[in-house]
C-alpha cells in the first residue's frame, strides 16, 4: 500500500506538459502548476510575449515583463520533491517490517530490490532480460523510473482501459461501476497509446513538411540577396574600372556613386532579411511547439497531462493552417535591387565616371488609344510618336505633351533631314515632305504600294537618303530627296524586317527575335538572336547600340547597351513592368539629353 501510494504521489509531482517531475514549478493565475522552462517554451508558442495560456483550462495568464521567472513558484511542491528525492526506497519484495534499503530497481518487475533480493532475482533465468536500475542513477537524475499505471481508487488494479469521452485512463472495475450506464466509448490502453503515439508521429511529419517548405522560402531569400549581392558588386566594379581610367581627382565622385548603389540594394536586402526574420520566426514556432507535443518517452496519464497535450495538438492543428509562403513579395523587392546598374559616361568631352541607373520610368499615355506605328528624336531634342489614326504627337524628354501635328495623315513612318524637314510615310506608302512650319512640299517619290510591298518602315540617314523597307517585297528602296524613282535597291536574304534604322554606314534590321546589322548593300556583318523575345533596336546618343528585349506575355522589358559589333556592354533597364500589350509593337529610341524612350502601342515611357 505504501509503494502504491507513493507511485501516485510521484505520478502528482508529474508536470502535464513534459511529463517530468517538476523542475522549478510556477503557479498561474487558474492555480495550474508547469515547470519554469516549459512556461517559457509556451510564452513563444503563443506568439504573445506578454500573455500565457494554461493548456488544461485555457485560462490567460499575464506575465509580468516577459519574464517567466517572475510567476509565483510552489513551494510547497518544491518541499514535496525534495523530499521525495531524499527519501530512502526500501525493498519491496521483503514482508518483514524491518525492511533493507534498496539498491536497485527492476523496470520490468517494477520492485525496489535489496542485496540479496537482487542476487536471487539475477540468478531466474525468465529475469536475465530485465533492465535494472542502479539507485544511485535514480537519485542523480541520470535516469527516471518507468512507473506502472495503477488505478487510483483501486490500487492493485491496472488501468487497462481508455475512456475516449472522458480523455482518462481507468481500471476495468471504474468500467463497470461508473462508466457503462453514461454511454461512454471504451478502448484498450495499449492501443489508446498506440493511437496517440501514431498521431503525433503524423503531427511532427506535418511539422516537418511545414517547416521544410519554409526553409526553402528562406533559402529563396538567400538567393536573392545573393542576386541584389551581385548586382551591387557589378555596379562597384564598373564605377572602379571607369575610376582608374580617368584622373585621380574623381575620387570623391567614385564614394559618392558606390554609395548610391548601397543606398539602393541596401534597402532591398533589409526588406529580404525581414521576410527571412518572419520565416524563421514560423520554423522556430513550429519546431517548439513540435518538440513540446510529440515528447514519445511517456504517454500522458491524467485529466490534466491528457487536456495540456490536447491543447498543444490543437495548437499545433492551427500552426500548420498558416499559408505556405507567397514568393511574390520576395521577388518584387529583388527586382528592385536587381534593376540597378552604373551607366558609364563615355563622351571625351567631359571628365565624369558616370551615374546610377535605377530603372526609374514615367508612364505616360497617348492621346489615342493603340494608335503608335513610328517613333523618332526631333531636331530641337523631343521626341515624335507617329500614329497610324493619324497625327504626330511631340514629347518633351520630361513627358509633357506639348503638340499634335499632321493630324490628317496617318502615319507609319517618321524622319527627319539635315534642313529640319519632315519625311512622312503614310498608311498607303507614300513619302510626303514638309517643311519645319508643316508646309506640305510638291514633291512625289514612286514607292511600292501596301499591296505590293507590304507593311514599310522607314528610316533617313546623314547623308539624307531615305530608307523605305518592305516586309512582303522583302527588299529595301533608297530615295533621294529629290523624289522620282528609287536610286537603289537593298535585298534581303530570307528574312523580313519590321524596323529599319541607320546606324552610320550600316542599317539595323529589326525581325522579331533577332537584330541584323548590315551593310548599304545588304550583307548581314553581325547578328544577335533571342528566341522567344522581341528585339528592338536604337542608336544610343553615345553611337552605340541599344537593344530592348520584351517578354510580350510576361509584360517585362530589359534595356541593354551593345558595341558596333553587337557585342554586350551593360544593363541599362532590367526586367521593368509595362503594360498589358495585345498589339505586339514596340519602338526605343534615346532623346538628345539622355532619356530613353519604349513605346507601345498607346503607352509611352521614359527612363531617366
Amino acid at each position: 500500500m505504501a509503494d502504491t501510494l507513493k507511485n501516485v504521489i510521484a505520478q502528482s509531482l508529474e508536470c502535464p506538459v513534459c511529463l517530468n517531475t517538476f523542475t522549478d514549478p510556477k503557479i498561474l493565475s487558474c492555480s495550474h502548476t508547469y515547470c519554469k522552462a516549459c512556461l517559457e517554451n509556451l510564452l513563444g508558442c503563443n506568439g504573445n510575449d506578454q500573455m500565457l495560456r494554461c493548456p488544461v483550462c485555457r485560462a490567460e495568464t499575464q506575465v509580468p515583463n516577459q519574464e517567466v521567472s517572475k510567476l509565483p513558484a510552489s513551494l510547497a511542491l518544491k518541499s514535496l520533491i525534495e523530499d521525495m528525492n531524499n527519501q530512502y526506497q526500501f525493498c519491496s519484495n521483503c514482508n518483514s517490517e524491518d525492511r533493507p534499503q534498496a539498491v536497485v530497481y527492476c523496470q520490468d518487475c517494477g520492485k525496489y530490490l535489496c542485496i540479496p533480493c537482487h542476487n536471487a532475482h539475477s540468478l531466474w533465468q525468465d529475469f536475465i532480460s530485465h533492465e535494472v536500475l542502479a539507485m544511485s542513477e535514480i537519485v542523480s537524475g541520470k535516469v527516471s523510473v518507468r512507473r506502472y499505471r495503477k488505478c487510483r481508487k483501486h490500487p492493485k488494479e491496472d488501468e487497462e482501459c481508455f475512456c475516449s469521452n472522458c480523455r482518462r485512463f481507468a481500471c476495468f472495475r471504474c468500467v463497470v461501476m461508473e462508466h457503462t450506464n453514461e454511454g461512454h466509448r471504451f478502448i484498450e490502453a495499449a492501443v489508446y497509446e498506440s493511437s496517440h503515439v501514431k498521431s503525433l508521429e503524423d503531427l511532427k511529419s506535418k511539422a516537418d513538411k511545414k517547416r521544410s517548405c519554409f526553409q526553402k522560402y528562406v533559402d529563396f531569400i538567400d538567393e536573392q540577396k545573393d542576386c541584389v549581392s551581385n548586382v551591387q558588386k557589378q555596379c562597384t566594379d564598373d564605377i572602379n574600372k571607369a575610376f582608374e581610367e580617368s584622373v585621380r581627382q574623381l575620387t570623391k565622385k567614385k564614394e559618392i556613386l558606390i554609395g548610391e548603389v548601397k543606398g539602393l540594394t541596401e534597402g532591398v536586402e533589409k526588406e529580404l532579411d525581414e521576410m527571412k526574420k518572419s520565416a524563421q520566426e514560423h520554423i522556430t514556432h513550429w519546431t517548439t511547439i513540435a518538440d513540446v507535443v510529440t515528447n514519445k518517452t511517456k504517454i500522458p496519464l491524467d485529466m490534466d497531462a491528457l487536456a495540456a497535450h490536447d491543447t498543444l495538438c490543437q495548437d499545433l492543428q492551427e500552426a500548420l493552417k498558416q499559408e505556405d509562403p507567397d514568393y511574390t513579395q520576395s521577388r518584387q523587392s529583388s527586382k528592385k535591387g536587381k534593376s540597378v546598374s552604373f551607366k558609364r559616361n563615355v563622351e571625351m568631352d567631359e571628365i565624369a565616371l558616370g551615374k546610377i541607373v535605377n530603372a526609374v520610368a514615367k508612364n505616360i499615355a497617348l492621346p489615342t488609344k493603340d494608335s503608335m506605328d513610328a517613333m523618332v528624336g526631333t531636331p530641337d531634342g523631343r521626341m515624335a510618336v507617329g500614329c497610324h489614326t493619324g497625327g504626330v504627337e511631340i514629347f518633351s524628354a520630361d513627358g509633357q505633351h506639348q503638340q499634335k501635328v499632321f493630324e490628317d495623315v496617318n502615319i507609319r513612318g517618321v524622319g527627319f533631314l539635315s534642313d529640319d524637314r519632315y519625311v512622312l510615310l503614310d498608311c498607303s506608302n507614300n513619302i510626303t515632305l514638309y517643311t519645319p512650319e508643316q508646309t506640305k512640299l510638291n514633291v512625289m517619290f514612286e514607292t511600292l504600294s501596301y499591296d505590293e510591298g507590304g507593311f514599310p518602315s522607314l528610316t533617313v540617314d546623314g547623308d539624307d537618303q531615305i530608307y523605305v523597307s518592305y516586309r512582303i517585297a522583302e527588299k529595301i528602296h533608297v530615295f533621294s530627296p529629290a523624289g522620282g524613282k528609287a536610286i537603289r535597291e537593298i535585298p534581303f536574304d530570307g528574312y523580313r524586317p519590321h524596323q529599319i534604322t541607320n546606324y552610320n554606314d550600316y542599317l539595323i534590321t529589326e525581325s522579331r527575335e533577332t537584330i541584323r546589322l548590315i551593310d548599304k548593300q545588304g550583307v548581314v556583318k553581325y547578328q544577335l538572336t533571342k528566341s522567344g523575345h522581341r528585339l528592338i533596336a536604337a542608336v544610343s546618343q553615345w553611337n552605340t547600340i541599344l537593344i530592348a528585349t520584351v517578354k510580350h506575355d510576361e509584360c517585362l522589358i530589359n534595356i541593354d547597351e551593345y558595341t558596333n559589333k553587337l557585342k554586350h556592354v551593360q544593363n541599362l533597364v532590367i526586367d521593368y513592368k509595362i503594360e498589358k500589350n495585345e498589339r505586339v509593337w514596340y519602338t526605343l529610341q534615346q532623346y538628345r539629353s539622355g532619356e530613353i524612350a519604349f513605346c507601345i502601342s498607346d503607352r509611352l515611357y521614359i527612363f531617366h
